[in-house]
């Protein structure tokens, strides 16, 4: 199976100079393909008797060398994958959007998700560095997986740089057999069927009146001013700090339940649903249950464990997990369940869980 690595760079002022070329030739040649995409729909709209064939990334890239890159020079200080690269991520985007999975691609801006892909001569070498195309070589902070990959992508979060590359690894098989059904919530991460309560780590709620502030204290410098690039990196700082708080906790618990538990039972949650719940919905988004889920379904995979997704209208909150009994309804405000058939009182979501646990059987 592929697995992704990704970790910091250690850089100088040139090769950062470097990485910034890169991204503004792959900035330009997304919103350069963009809006010639657009024009080409638009002109098939209008004109549905001559309508001009949608261009693939190839006849994209084959444009932009005739009519771009000969008119701009610095276009060949990089290397000629980035732009490539990018005319590739262009067409997934339109895929997505034909296929109704996504919206209309937008024009990237400098400075918000900054980032390049790299194709060729991807080395690495020794256990801290790696070899990419016209850079050269970069230094990391941490010990590099000794493993062949011929891309990488480079990318940057506030003032730090990240490269990230796949490679393929074989997957575990661990031979655990015990069942462990998980319950996610707002108050508790996870609730566990063997009892074991995981809390959220909640960092966006510790860091929301510090993010407010700095917000609040930026609201009348002047866009492009020195000050102004200052605050601006300073939030972007706390936001990298609590999307990494957020990212560790579930990697901690997703791999401890894969590497555990031999079935991992869950249920299909309606998030999208649930964020339509304007009180619930900043606390349901600082719990990330779609990143838990995602994390969980390839680290099962890598360490030999299944998987079962419930189906979403699974009773698994009105079941009583004693003796079956379902009640008609359940209030958000009853965290305790009380069966009125047998009188056996639980934590509703430990209840949850322990009825998940028992829907595979």
């Amino acid at each position: 199976m592929l697995l992704g690595f990704k970790t910091e760079l250690k850089l100088n002022n040139q090769q950062r100079t470097a990485l910034m070329k890169h991204c503004g030739v792959a900035r330009h040649a997304w919103n350069w393909g963009l809006a010639l995409t657009k024009q080409i729909l638009d002109h098939n709209k209008a004109n549905p008797d001559s309508k001009i064939k949608f261009p693939t990334a190839i006849d994209l890239h084959k444009w932009l060398v005739a009519l771009v890159k000969s008119e701009n020079e610095w276009y060949y200080e990089c290397s000629k994958s980035t732009p490539q690269q990018a005319l590739m991520a262009l067409r997934d985007a339109w895929m997505r959007c034909f296929s109704k999975k996504a919206g209309v691609p937008k024009f990237n801006k400098k400075g918000i998700r900054d980032s390049f892909t790299l194709e060729g001569t991807v080395k690495i070498l020794g256990s801290s560095k790696i070899q990419v195309p016209v850079i050269g070589v970069l230094k990391t902070y941490e010990r590099l997986p000794q493993v062949l990959t011929k891309s990488c992508t480079i990318s940057r979060q506030a003032d730090r740089w990240f490269i990230s590359f796949r490679f393929d690894s074989e997957a575990n098989n661990l031979g655990n057999t015990d069942v462990v059904g998980v319950d996610l919530g707002v108050k508790a991460l996870a609730t566990l069927s063997t009892g074991e309560v995981v809390l959220g780590a909640k960092s966006y709620k510790k860091h929301e009146a510090k993010l407010s502030r700095m917000q609040w204290l930026n609201r009348h410098k002047i866009i492009g001013s020195a000050n102004w690039k200052k605050a601006q990196l300073q939030i972007a700082r706390l936001h990298r700090k609590v999307a990494n708080i957020r990212k560790d906790t579930l990697h901690k618990l997703t791999t401890l339940l894969a590497k555990n538990h031999g079935t991992i039972v869950i249920e299909d949650l309606n998030v999208s649903g649930m964020m339509a719940n304007h009180k619930l919905a900043k606390a349901i988004a600082d719990m990330s249950f779609f990143e838990f889920r995602r994390q969980l379904t390839y680290k099962c995979e890598l360490y030999g464990s299944k998987l079962i997704v419930v189906d979403r209208w699974f009773p698994s909150s009105k079941t009583c997990s004693n003796c079956g009994t379902k009640k008609e309804t359940l209030g958000l405000n009853e965290r305790v369940f009380e069966c009125s058939h047998c009188g056996f009182v639980i934590d509703r979501d430990l209840n949850a869980a322990i009825n998940l646990s028992k829907a595979v059987s």
